[in-house]
């Protein structure tokens, strides 16, 4: 008798059969038992089977719709029974199965229920019995019984499962692993428009899930919105789920959870695992997690856990590997990577998901946008500026690529116009999910670095919003762990794309007027803000990274209604009437060619982090001692007008002063001499400076750079604090004494021109010794005119360019 698959399942008929299983099998030896706790178990997997009807068995002849569901099958399971052969339809049904294993390359699974393989192979006892009772019913249709002999003997010939001395249930479960495993080799695991998944899945599978090995693991998938996250966990799904007992994927938690609550999903995941339809009484999530550990503990079990946001989320499905059998595997997608540590979840157990490569984004895009796999002729230039917007984030390289189905030229360029200005509002809104589930100083953070400070040092970016109070070391690992940037070379980075969506962000505040929004750094929103006066007390940030055609024009009020002001970096700046304030609030200015000689009076820099004023017409930046505990750096280069620097001794935290190229400046503040965090010290090219404070004691000094200081004749007497020096460049000055410290300098790498003691009689000596100096790779003596044989014989392996006689061995010559 037979049972068979109603209507095609998606495997069947995407893989050219119209059904899946045929079952052949004895009715009265195996329907309630067998045969039905196996259809339960495909059914339970997946494949809609069709019940037969008990009614069929009474006919005389083998129906003409039977054959042709055994002709449309991919597998056909033959129970052979005691009474199997005793039944002419049975033998029907067998003998046309193995005519569409040869035919039609129908794959047999035989099940030797309860008799001896070898009686079926060689005719003894009932089946003897049997077929010879056909014989002398069938004597004028003798063929007939030969084709049930030779197909008997065919399937008795296949290996397949033999139930005389195992479990019902074991049998089963291999015999439906081995189903599923085989329809899922036979569809493409992947469809043509999901390119760039398969090697991907093929990493999972070998390098992170160890499918077979018997321990729980979980498995985290972590990346940015939009990049394929739930595309390759359903892929891995759809590729192993038939290696497990029970199986899950559990789509949109984090939006399920908000919607239904955490019991919902806790009942879905229990229903599917158990393979049951049957209402489940939970009242309560710890009643919900009970029950999934009492029931899944015994199993081994796939479970995806897809878009998992929060740790109740983890928690209330799947808390610990003990509540899952030997040999379990749970994957989690999420777009946070810390919510997977704080899980337990190793870094080794986290797979990071990659953006396309460009070959793998063009099949992609041209599959959405020309249903072949790569573009036609007119748009292969337009094409690839579009792979260029979209950075391989499959989200964007799909809706573009849709959108654009069917489209002109004139179409396609608009849009990728349009794009540019105003991202997709379906990108946009997928990847704001990300941004919107961020704490207020994380969104702060986000957007800073979104609208200012991507591809910026991490490091500085850190200490202008530490002076926000925005607590950015704790909130930039966050911003990463939740793949929204990530650090390469110390630098902070943002995909261009999430960039696009946190100006967006910022843009939306205020559609019509730029003077409302907190961040401003399009050229012409600002120029309209600054000519017109628009700015309000909301614009926390101005960043102008390009200067404006023409210089712009601005009145004295210019600044006064930004009193929220924290970043500012313009140029090319007119200001006739003078500025009349500024944002006590700024952490950072970066103003090239500031056109006043001083910074208004009532501006008080207690908050500054850093001061950039490069080219500026500075004469003295301010009069007296300032409150200067933020500061870290302050640049004044190639300030032509500045005569001398500010008194620093509020400024405790310097650690970088620039005047390099200031070629008025005639002094030198001491308080510079004390500055105990002060790094870098650069008076390149200052002429006019004749003399430096007598004892520079900079702890944290690594580089000064003194040359060109044509007019400079007196070094300091003694460099001996400055411990941690790295280089010191003295070449082109005039000086005539180099400090008597340099020996105890050792962490010196550069020594460039440094000039030597004079003695009467002798003239320059260099010292007797640079033994201490370990570290020492340059030295320079082109212009000290030191007489030959006066080099010390302990330099190491240091590259002179002297013209010397007598080198001394140790000096290495390149």
């Amino acid at each position: 008798m037979a049972s068979m698959i109603t209507k095609t399942s998606s495997s069947s008929s995407l893989s050219g059969w119209e059904y899946d299983v045929f079952l052949s099998f004895r009715g009265e030896d195996t329907r309630k038992n067998f045969i039905d706790h196996l259809y339960r178990e495909l059914k339970g997997k997946g494949i809609r089977i069709f019940r037969d009807n008990e009614e069929l068995e009474k006919g005389k002849s083998i129906s003409l719709e039977l054959l042709k569901a055994i002709e449309a099958s991919r597998f056909a399971v033959i129970t052979l029974s005691r009474n199997y052969a005793s039944s002419t339809w049975c033998l029907d049904e067998l003998a046309k199965i193995v005519e569409c294993m040869e035919q039609r390359k129908l794959t047999v699974l035989p099940v030797f229920y309860h008799v001896n393989p070898s009686d079926v192979r060689k005719e003894r006892g009932i089946f003897a019995k049997a077929l010879s009772q056909h014989e002398e019913h069938f004597k004028e249709n003798i063929e007939r019984v030969q084709r049930w002999r030779d197909a008997l003997k065919e399937v008795a010939n296949i290996s397949g499962w033999d139930l005389q001395d195992r479990l019902e249930s074991e049998v089963i479960q291999n015999i439906v692993r081995k189903i599923l495993g085989q329809l899922n080799s036979i569809v493409p695991i992947v469809s043509d428009d999901l390119v760039g998944i398969g090697s991907q899945v093929e990493e999972l599978m070998n390098s992170y899930l160890g499918v077979g090995v018997d321990d729980v693991r979980f498995v985290g998938i972590c990346g940015m919105g939009g990049i394929g996250k739930t595309t390759l966990a359903r892929a891995v799904y759809e590729r192993i789920a038939c290696e497990f007992e029970a199986y899950c994927f559990l789509t949109n938690v984090r939006e399920e959870a908000g919607k239904h609550g955490l019991v919902a999903l806790q009942k879905q995941l229990i229903s599917r695992t158990m393979m049951t339809a049957s209402s489940i009484n939970i009242w309560d999530v710890f009643e919900g997690a009970n029950v999934i550990r009492n029931r899944l503990c015994w199993k081994r079990v796939l479970i995806i856990l897809d878009d998992v946001d929060q740790p109740e989320q983890l928690h209330a499905l799947a808390e610990r590997r003990g509540w899952f059998g030997r040999g379990s595997r749970i994957i989690v997608t999420t777009r946070n990577k810390r919510l997977l540590i704080e899980h337990d979840v190793a870094e080794a157990e986290i797979y990071k998901t990659r953006e396309l490569n460009y070959s793998e984004a063009l099949q992609l895009f041209s599959w959405k946008a020309f249903k072949e796999d790569h573009p036609t002729r007119d748009f292969v230039e337009l094409s690839k500026k579009v792979l260029n917007y979209a950075k391989g984030l499959p989200l964007a390289l799909d809706i573009l690529g849709s959108s654009l189905y069917c489209r002109s030229v004139d179409v396609w360029e608009s849009m990728l116009s349009k794009v540019k200005e105003i991202p997709d509002g379906k990108i946009q809104d997928r990847l704001q999910i990300s941004f919107d589930g961020l704490p207020e100083l994380e969104k702060r953070i986000f957007l800073d670095i979104a609208c200012f400070f991507n591809g910026e040092d991490k490091d500085r970016v850190e200490d202008i919003l530490e002076s926000c109070g925005y607590h950015p070391k704790i909130g930039i690992d966050n911003l990463i762990n939740k793949s929204l940037i990530t650090i390469s070379r110390k630098k902070l980075w943002l995909n261009d794309l999430l960039e696009a969506m946190g100006r967006e962000i910022v843009r939306r505040e205020s559609f019509e007027e730029p003077g409302r929004r907190s961040r401003l750094w399009f050229t012409e929103d600002i120029v309209r803000v600054l000519k017109n006066n628009t700015g309000t007390k909301r614009v926390e940030g101005i960043v102008l990274n390009s200067a404006p055609l023409e210089e712009l024009h601005l009145n004295a009020k210019a600044f006064s209604k930004m009193k929220n002001l924290r970043l500012l970096k313009i140029c090319n700046v007119h200001l006739s009437e003078g500025l009349g304030t500024l944002s006590n609030e700024l952490r950072a200015i970066d103003w090239h060619r500031y056109p006043l000689e001083s910074l208004p009076m009532s501006f008080s820099p207690d908050n500054l982090v850093e001061l950039h004023m490069p080219c500026s017409h500075i004469v003295q930046i301010w009069k007296g001692k300032k409150s200067l505990h933020k500061l870290k750096i302050l640049e004044l280069s190639d300030s032509r007008k500045l005569i001398k620097t500010p008194d620093l001794t509020g400024a405790p935290n310097l650690e970088m002063l620039i005047l390099q190229g200031c070629v008025s400046l005639l002094e030198v503040h001491p308080s510079v001499g004390a500055l105990k965090r002060l790094t870098l010290l650069n008076l390149k090219d200052c002429k006019s400076l004749t003399s430096l404070p007598c004892n520079i004691s900079l702890d944290s000094l690594e580089t000064l750079i003194l040359s060109g200081c044509s007019k400079l004749d007196k070094m300091p007497k003694d460099l001996g604090n400055t411990v941690l020096l790295e280089e010191l460049d003295t070449s082109r000055t005039t000086g005539r004494q180099a400090p008597s410290s340099i020996p105890r300098l050792k962490n010196l790498e550069r020594i460039l021109d440094l000039l030597f003691d004079s003695e009467p009689d002798i003239g320059l000596v260099a010292p007797n010794s640079f033994s201490d100096l370990c570290h020492l790779r340059t030295l320079d003596l082109s212009y000290c005119d030191l007489p030959d044989g006066e080099i010390p014989n302990d330099l190491g392996n240091l590259s002179s360019r002297n013209k010397f006689e007598h080198i001394p061995g140790s000096i290495s010559i390149y």
